[in-house]
């Protein structure tokens, strides 16, 4: 299996056999020394982008072995959004430290081969693949449930498994617009976006903390669970106080810089030297 430095550049596996099994988290001997919480947990992730490698990347920090799987060629989305930290993007140096990593063509009968190795001694699998890929893979809660009652199946999307948009594909921007962030955010005649990219870290949060909730009733109960986390359902719930807000007032909040819409003094204020200050 490759090593973290694998990381800046993509290794293929082309058999099962190049591949050493995982191994499920042992309970500590008496008197044994343990280390991080999640040490002796193997994470299995087919993930690109920021939602899912978030979500990942909290799990390896806790101690959880995490196996990345990328495209062929390219990799994973954020390999390209910049070349900025030592010929690597920003983005993808943040959110994929001290993960193990390799390329699978997952439409080729050896490496689904290979997957299903890594698989079968995992206690966490992660995705967020387009909508209906992980199905088509057979790589759905319902088929990997089946087969290990006690596997934690994760999959992040845009819009979940239900309703009128669970087949579209959603982008970060599109999401802070649908769920009203930018109603709230700007100045009075100009809204504007978050500056980073908060409905898939919202996302990849709610992913992590169902994660960990997952290993812990399944450590009371022997079973397993199939989480939604999509990126819609996370950040409306951030926006519920402005939501009461509207509701009850019968005005939306405005947007209103960095001052606030109900508590005074807040925000930016001239100062007489001609700077500024924040309360």
């Amino acid at each position: 299996m490759p090593d973290t430095t694998a990381l800046s550049d993509t290794t293929a596996l082309p058999d099962a056999a190049a591949v050493p099994a995982p191994r499920r988290a042992a309970a500590p001997t008496s008197g044994a020394v343990v280390g991080k919480p999640l040490a002796g947990i193997t994470v299995v992730s087919i993930e690109q982008a920021v939602a899912a490698p978030f979500a990942t990347r909290q799990l390896v920090d806790l101690g959880a072995r995490v196996i990345k799987i990328e495209r062929p060629g390219a990799g994973d989305f954020a390999r390209g959004y910049g070349e900025t930290v030592k010929g690597l993007a920003s983005y993808f140096v943040w959110l994929n430290r001290a993960k193990e990593s390799l390329t699978l063509d997952l439409k080729q009968p050896e490496a689904r081969e290979v997957l299903a190795g890594l698989l079968a001694g995992a206690d966490v699998f992660v995705q967020n693949l387009a909508p209906g890929a992980a199905a088509r893979l057979g790589l759905d809660a319902a088929t990997l449930r089946t087969r290990d009652p006690r596997m934690i199946v994760c999959d992040i999307s845009g819009y979940g498994s239900a309703g009128p948009l669970r087949d579209k594909k959603a982008y970060d921007l599109l999401i802070q617009c649908e769920t009203g962030l930018l109603s709230v955010t700007g100045a009075p005649d100009a809204p504007a976006k978050v500056g980073i990219s908060v409905a898939d870290i919202s996302a990849g949060m709610y992913a992590y903390t169902a994660v960990l909730t997952a290993l812990f009733m399944r450590e009371r109960t022997g079973e397993g669970a199939a989480l939604e986390v999509s990126l819609f359902d996370s950040l409306t719930e951030w926006m519920a106080q402005p939501m009461y807000y509207a509701m009850y007032t019968g005005v939306p909040p405005a947007r209103t810089g960095t001052s606030h819409a109900s508590i005074a003094p807040y925000g930016g204020f001239r100062t007489g030297d001609g700077g500024s200050v924040q309360l």
